[in-house]
């Protein structure tokens, strides 16, 4: 679920931010649970978040100060929607959320991952012995 606010002119009256060619883009996709294949259903809390956000981005009073979040939300110009060709796509400008830093180092997480993989491969090929012998002590198994 992507959702885009704009607006064509300012906040409340006397809010501090100027909205005058502005867009909020609001990136929504890492909301909510999915209910199905295209349906999302938005906890309170989210809801919450977004109208906070939005509330911010206002300038309303009580609201707090908007700040853009990389991978969630960012109040874009005019100027920059017209570079990327109009598409108001929130992906386009929200951008990603930062990685969290990961300590260990790669040789070492490699040699790890890799052992783990092997375990792995040793416990299916133990299963599907099991299965097979399972299969044919039932006269189905070749």
């Amino acid at each position: 679920m992507r959702r885009v606010w704009w607006t064509h002119g300012t906040g409340e009256e006397g809010a501090e931010q100027v909205l005058r060619g502005q867009i909020l883009f609001i990136d929504t996709r890492k909301m909510g649970r999915l209910m199905d294949r295209v349906h999302r259903k938005l906890t309170e809390e989210d809801i919450t978040k977004i109208a906070g956000t939005y509330h911010a981005w206002r300038g309303d009073k009580g609201a707090g100060v908007y700040d853009d979040i990389p991978g969630f939300c960012k109040s874009a110009a005019m100027e920059e929607i017209c570079q990327h060709g109009f598409v108001l796509t929130p992906g386009r400008y929200v951008g990603v959320e930062a990685a969290a830093e990961d300590e260990e180092p790669f040789p070492e997480k490699m040699r790890r991952l890799t052992l783990k993989l092997e375990e792995q491969f040793a416990e299916g090929a133990r299963l599907e012995a099991a299965i097979r012998k399972n299969l044919r002590n039932t006269g189905y198994g070749s």
